[in-house]
């Protein structure tokens, strides 16, 4: 985001507030208006997140020889035999 994003976007922040204010002054402490309110608070405290340089402005690229592929082949039964079904009905051995 850049610096004039980041204006535009807290001149904006300080309207939600007014009108917050304003619908408080008419509504009282509804509920719906304690929401609000929160919600800008929030946006306010993203904001600032926003501007802290502890942001990264772009994800880093990913190491390719940290990229594990996982094949489209069903797998091998053989991986899952003895293990439990969860939901299914438990675990049950063969009953000879």
């Amino acid at each position: 985001m850049t610096t004039t994003e980041l204006a535009e976007l807290r001149r904006t922040i300080r309207q939600l507030k007014q009108c917050v204010g304003a619908l408080r002054s008419r509504y009282g402490d509804a509920s719906a208006v304690r929401r609000l309110a929160n919600d800008v608070d929030r946006l306010d405290i993203d904001a600032s997140d926003l501007e802290q340089p502890s942001v990264p402005v772009q994800p880093k690229p990913l190491d390719p020889s940290a990229v594990v592929k996982i094949p489209d082949g069903p797998y091998d039964p053989a991986l899952w035999q003895g293990a439990d079904d969860e939901g299914v009905g438990g675990y049950h051995r063969d009953q000879r």
